[in-house]
């Protein structure tokens, strides 16, 4: 091949070259003409957060939010991935977005197999009565309804939240029978749907979410056993960063945080302005709307720093309650079969977490972000302080404490006495201490402490000694915990009320298990 071929080979071989490179290079060059000669020459680029429609997200994912954002040069994409959290946190994880919003359960169960990509940097919210445990009155009326059950049929939509209330109730009550299998196990695809069937009788517990929970409960047939507005610290909303985003981007994420605690701060002040906004995006009634806003309760900035994330100043009251939700959270998972042992990274929740940007938000005081907060808040007879053990009950009578409706038994281990004794050991007392952790997700309940002997020995002696062993555990209560007198009334049975003997259980295994002290949970009738 002579010389001139070669040339005009290559010569042709540039020009192919040049026109890809044209090709390539010129939807660039107009966008970056574009953005050149308008006011996106201010925009500095694209926060990336994937969420769902759940309520409590909605000022995250406002316009207010998104105008603040934009104004300080960022658009603010929240993309809907219709509640997939296992996507959700392999997307993170591969970078493809920048912030995940998650329950702490969904986050915990979702993300471990992606060795956590992310790190919780804020609280969003908690639900309070946006999901709930209803169930037909004539089938089950307390949890403890359902123990040894075999006919019961429970209706929930597998991995939301609303199933992680039926894993905690499970766990905390000791009913395994709200977790079913075969063909007790209705799985439905969504809350309306387990709402359905309730209502048309084809289950017989079914757990939900608002509006769903508030239309379950016009039937008169229906009845809430438990509601997420009795709970504390169990389904909670958080925001979490990519890591690689947060070394690469901190000013981004201190800026994001620094606008979301404005918005919130404006619908706090404008209710009126919250409601509608909802209602715009929605599409709902009046009625849904309320219902929606009234199961959620969101966390400012003052509430995530010194009641989640331990930070106040010298000498002020302080919680880390995401570390300690993060810790109840692995256990019910575990006890519910979700994870064979501790999913916590080197058993270390700290590890899960960054309180770094809400810190520094903190020391700078760039904005006001909240009006202040009063030391306690009122509920009904209740009184709540910032810890929640202590809370304040008004004293029952008698008669007071009769009407009462008992919700369940909260799951103790054996509280072990020596025989004839009624003073707490050390063994029986780590047993209260961690009963204590359960009774503070349930802040509004009342207790009734039960003693229980065996069915031997003199049945007057067994009754005092019954009581006597429950007035150990109040006193222990009390005495420790500061938990208010007039929230605990004390019964002995005796033996009167013996637990069933099990299946091919021996009389000594079934005699052994016979003294016992229970704590039950009970509330107003409403």
């Amino acid at each position: 091949m002579n010389k001139t071929v070669i040339g005009a080979l290559l010569i042709i071989i540039f020009v192919i070259i040049g026109a890809i490179g044209v090709k390539l290079m010129l939807p660039r060059f107009i966008e970056s003409e574009q953005k050149a000669t308008s006011d996106a020459v201010k925009t500095r680029g694209k926060i990336r957060i994937a969420m769902d429609n759940w309520i409590g997200y909605f000022p995250l994912r406002s316009l207010e939010m998104k105008n603040l954002m934009r104004a300080s040069g960022y658009i603010l994409l929240c993309e809907d991935d219709k509640a997939d959290y296992s996507q959700r946190m392999e997307r993170l994880g591969n970078q493809e977005i920048d912030f995940a919003v998650a329950t702490v359960d969904s986050f915990m169960l979702n993300a471990a197999k992606y060795n956590y990509p992310g790190t919780i940097i804020m609280v969003i919210d908690e639900s309070k009565g946006g999901d709930a445990i209803l169930a037909r009155k004539n089938k089950v009326t307390s949890f403890d309804d359902l123990k040894g059950r075999t006919d019961i049929r429970v209706a929930f939509t597998p991995d939301s939240p609303s199933h992680y209330l039926a894993k905690a109730a499970a766990d905390h009550f000791n009913v395994p029978e709200l977790l079913p299998s075969g063909k007790l196990r209705i799985e439905t695809d969504g809350s309306e749907k387990a709402r359905e069937k309730l209502i048309a009788g084809k289950t017989d517990i079914a757990v939900c979410w608002e509006p769903d929970v508030s239309h379950a409960l016009n039937n008169k047939e229906i009845i809430k056993i438990l509601g997420t507005e009795d709970t504390e610290r169990l389904i909670v909303d958080i925001l979490i960063v990519n890591r690689k985003f947060v070394r690469k981007e901190p000013e981004i994420i201190k800026l994001l945080l620094n606008n979301y605690f404005k918005t919130l701060k404006k619908y706090r002040e404008n209710p009126n302005l919250l409601f509608s906004h909802v209602k715009k995006e929605t599409g709902l009634s009046e009625e849904s709307v309320k219902s929606m806003l009234k199961g959620v309760k969101w966390t400012n900035f003052t509430e995530n720093c010194e009641n989640w994330f331990g930070i106040s100043a010298p000498g002020g009251f302080v919680n880390e309650n995401i570390i300690n939700t993060i810790d109840a959270t692995a256990m019910i998972l575990v006890n519910t079969g979700d994870f064979p042992g501790n999913p916590i990274p080197d058993d270390d929740p700290y590890r899960l977490t960054n309180s770094s940007f809400l810190e520094e938000l903190f020391t700078r005081r760039t904005a006001v972000f909240t009006t202040p907060k009063p030391k306690s808040m009122t509920a009904g007879t209740v009184n709540l302080p910032v810890n929640l053990i202590e809370a304040k009950f008004s004293r029952l009578d008698e008669a007071g404490w009769n009407v009462l409706k008992e919700i369940g038994t909260l799951k103790v281990e054996p509280i072990v006495f020596q025989s004839g004794a009624t003073e707490l050991d050390l063994l029986a007392k780590k047993i209260i201490d961690s009963a204590v952790e359960r009774l503070k997700h349930y802040p509004n309940f009342r207790i009734i402490i039960k003693g229980h002997t065996s069915t031997r020995g003199d049945k007057e002696k067994n009754l005092h000694l019954s009581k006597e062993r429950a007035e150990a555990v109040a006193r222990y209560l009390n005495v420790v915990y500061n938990v208010n007198r007039n929230r605990l009334k004390t019964v002995g049975y005796g033996g009167v009320k013996p637990l069933p003997r099990k299946k091919d259980e021996s009389k000594r295994s079934w005699m052994y298990r016979l003294p016992r002290v229970e704590l039950a949970l009970v509330r107003e009738d409403y």
